[in-house]
């Protein structure tokens, strides 16, 4: 059982990345514990800046110092910086064009029992509705360091939104396919495609194992580009599929559901199911707890699909 956090394997690549680049920072709003960046900021004191509880402040700053040549990385609660900061982040970041990766810890509801306050359920849908910013989901540990290596590289905003406690992994180390910008297939199915984002990913990979051990065939697509979304390689995969289910740790509206469903639409029309989180707030508990309430475990998505299928 994996006991390290997405967020504790980001610390790990940022200091790789600011101890071969000074221009990298990293910035907090009183979430270096929560960020897991405590140790980033030991190290590197001169690149890391503490802002305190002001998230608009925080993305203002950071746009600031990538303005002037830095690869600024603002570390905060996915629930307040998608939301308190939105102005600063279409303005600052994706409008100015500035260097500034977003990072949204203890997204979805990790949170647990802080409930809806706590929880980033609209992120997702707000993120992507900006011009020019990015968003993305990685599934494991491994997957979060290859994508964060590939951010500490680019010169382009983005939104990265985290979970706050350790997942399964999803991928092998020393076996992590990973391309930019490209959805990775996790498995090949015929008769269902569950398309999936963040850690959404490891229940829909085992529920393709269990519908498998059902006869039906599913195939699963690791989606962890929400924006922008890899059409090609979506349509590709759902190809000759009877039933396409998108499944995310998200409200019903304007994530990856929704995102999803109008490429296909627009290409290739089928059925479409999206399991989300309902359009209200979320029952509070662990992570584990909600998604097994509103079947976005294994088990729920398997009946879902089944149900679908005799319906």
């Amino acid at each position: 059982m994996n006991k390290i956090a997405n967020r504790a394997v980001m610390c790990e690549v940022l200091k790789e990345a600011a101890g071969r680049d000074r221009d990298v920072v990293v910035l907090c709003s009183d979430s270096r514990g929560s960020g897991s960046m405590t140790s980033f900021a030991e190290t590197f004191p001169a690149q890391f800046v503490e802002v305190g509880i002001a998230e608009q402040d925080l993305v203002g700053i950071a746009a600031g110092l990538a303005s002037c040549g830095k690869r600024a990385f603002a570390v905060s609660p996915a629930s307040f910086l998608s939301t308190r900061s939105y102005e600063q982040c279409k303005v600052d970041c994706a409008y100015s064009g500035t260097n500034v990766k977003l990072v949204g810890i203890s997204g979805g509801v990790s949170y647990g029992a802080l409930g809806m306050t706590h929880h980033s359920a609209q992120d997702i849908a707000a993120m992507s509705a900006i011009p020019g910013m990015r968003v993305y989901l990685p599934s494991d540990r491994h997957q979060t360091r290859k994508l964060f290596e590939a951010l500490a590289q680019d010169g382009q905003t983005a939104y990265i939104r985290l979970g706050r406690n350790p997942v399964e992994d999803v991928y092998e180390e020393g076996n992590i396919p990973f391309e930019m910008d490209r959805a990775t297939v996790l498995r090949e199915g015929t008769d269902v495609l569950l398309v999936a984002c963040g850690e959404m990913v490891k229940p829909a990979k085992d529920a393709a194992e269990r519908l498998g051990q059902e006869g039906i065939s599913a195939g699963v697509l690791d989606m962890y580009c929400v924006k922008p979304l890899d059409a090609r390689g979506l349509l590709e995969a759902a190809k000759g599929k009877r039933l396409v289910v998108a499944v995310e740790e998200h409200a019903p509206f304007g994530g990856l559901g929704s995102r999803v469903a109008q490429v296909i639409a627009a290409n290739d029309p089928m059925r479409v199911v999206n399991l989300s989180l309902p359009d209200a707030p979320v029952v509070t508990g662990t992570s584990e707890e909600v998604f097994r309430y509103y079947g976005l475990d294994a088990e729920g998505i398997a009946k879902t699909v089944k149900q679908t299928l005799r319906g």
